[in-house]
């Protein structure tokens, strides 16, 4: 929305009063972004470059200052006009900062620093406040690649245990079908790439689209011609059949793959009479895969009755590993899938003696809209405060919460080059960077500088990022 583009507006209330709350002689301050535990015990770290691109690299104009000035006296805040208007006219409107963080597609255990933000400046101490509301809206692609990543670790388990092409199969076993749930396109740019950190399918366009502007890929994700139930129903229930047959008529060809939602009338009855007898011939003569998908009912159950159905009708071949591979279909479940369920129908279908390889599956809302911060528990906190010439720690410790416990200090995050255990370790109050820390036998930084002073300084590439989410394992 072209009305939200005001980056001194993108921000909470209060923060236009914090520049006059810190303690008089205060000229520099520290923030950390850190997982605080979550449902999951590490988290890809994920979509800040995105984040810095979209919003820190537009200078900030006096045109700015004026809207955010008459904003804010109209909604009763205070305004550090002044402030404002010297970073436009001395920084040329860049905002005095410095972020490191570690490169994205990094896995990193909960509880460990993945991000810091510091002033730059004496006279803009209070910058890395005002831009905490933004900036921590990172905890959103993080926990969308976190999801994927590790429902793309469940998934290669099985695959590994089922299949004779585990790095083949996986992936194009997780597709993202949450556009539509999410509550801003935004959203699903940011969810949508996130997910394709882990695999190659999407019908997430908006996802497509955030990875080429920001992460130089060309294409990061594919898809396949599918129906839905409007294109299967407006041929009348009486021609169920032929709205299938049309499917197959316009899209299934050699090699190809067509997906067809088959239950909007009776999933069973649609396998075992239409797909399994009348159009069975169709099917194969065509030399495409067709992808029969179920979208209603109990997933664990539903997918294990297409999958013996679907046996009977087309037969199967069984694998080097002694599990059973369909002819010429598959099955993809898109409804009800979240990491709970995706693993509970992988271990109802190896039970049966089904290859992973006749699956895959489709999810939307669990995967970009039912998370919320506090899924993986998310928090930027100040942790230090330069006072008349002096580094102090800042930090919270609520006797009612000690999971809400902040850090100290200046910190950076440690990694073992041998083992790749992640340490975060303090910086000394006297040292004059936090290039200055003593790092331990074994570990060297795992974190860079990305941005400062309105300057880029890392340009990771979508393949990049990739490569490095998926050399961690669980």
């Amino acid at each position: 929305m072209r009305c939200l583009s005001n980056l001194l507006l993108n921000t909470d209330s209060y923060k236009a009063s914090h520049w006059l709350q810190y303690p008089p002689g205060t000229d520099a301050t520290f923030f950390y972004v850190e997982s605080r535990g979550g449902i999951h015990d590490r988290t890809v770290f994920f979509g800040l470059q995105a984040i810095l691109k979209e919003y820190l690299s537009h200078p900030v104009t006096h045109a700015d200052v004026d809207q955010a000035r008459d904003v804010f006296a109209a909604h009763g805040e205070p305004f550090n006009e002044a402030g404002w208007r010297d970073i436009v006219d001395r920084h040329g409107g860049h905002l005095p900062l410095r972020i490191r963080a570690v490169p994205e597609g990094t896995v990193v255990p909960t509880h460990q620093a993945l991000m810091t933000i510091e002033s730059t400046d004496p006279q803009a101490f209070w910058v890395p406040s005002y831009v905490e509301t933004m900036l921590l809206r990172i905890w959103y692609p993080i926990t969308v690649a976190t999801i994927s990543w590790h429902a793309k670790q469940t998934t290669r388990q099985f695959l590994e245990r089922t299949s004779d092409d585990p790095a083949g199969q996986l992936p194009f076993k997780l597709h993202d079908f949450g556009s539509r749930g999410v509550s801003s396109v935004e959203s699903a740019a940011l969810g949508g790439a996130a997910h394709l950190v882990n695999f190659l399918g999407t019908d997430t366009v908006s996802g497509l689209l955030l990875a080429q502007a920001h992460y130089h890929e060309p294409m990061a994700g594919f898809s396949i011609p599918a129906a839905e139930h409007s294109t299967i129903t407006s041929w009348g229930r009486e021609h169920e059949v032929d709205a299938y047959r049309n499917m197959l008529r316009q899209f299934a060809k050699p090699g190809a793959i067509v997906a067809v939602v088959s239950d909007s009338y009776d999933i069973f009855h649609a396998i075992k009479e239409h797909w399994g007898t009348t159009l069975r011939q169709e099917v194969i003569a065509s030399g495409a895969t067709v992808v029969i998908r179920p979208d209603s009912g109990d997933p664990v159950a539903v997918v294990h009755q297409c999958l013996e159905l679907l046996d009977d009708a087309f037969g199967h071949t069984v694998n080097g590993k002694g599990y059973r591979v369909l002819n010429h279909v598959r099955v993809i479940q898109g409804d009800g899938i979240n990491p709970t369920s995706l693993r509970a129908i992988l271990e109802r279908i190896t039970s049966a003696g089904y290859a992973t390889d006749n699956l895959a599956f489709g999810m939307g809302g669990a995967l970009l809209q039912r998370l919320d911060r506090d899924t993986q528990k998310f928090a930027l906190k100040c942790s230090a405060a330069r006072v008349d010439g002096a580094w102090i720690d800042v930090y919270k410790e609520p006797v009612t919460d000690k999971g809400k416990q902040s850090k100290r200090g200046r910190m950076t995050l440690l990694q073992h080059r041998e083992y790749g255990g992640f340490r975060t370790v303090p910086v000394p109050p006297a040292a004059a960077s936090l290039d200055d820390v003593e790092k331990p036998a074994g570990y060297e930084d795992a974190m860079v500088t990305v941005w400062e002073d309105g300057r880029l300084l890392r340009d990771w590439t979508f393949a990049e990022i990739r490569a490095r989410a998926e050399t961690a394992r669980l």
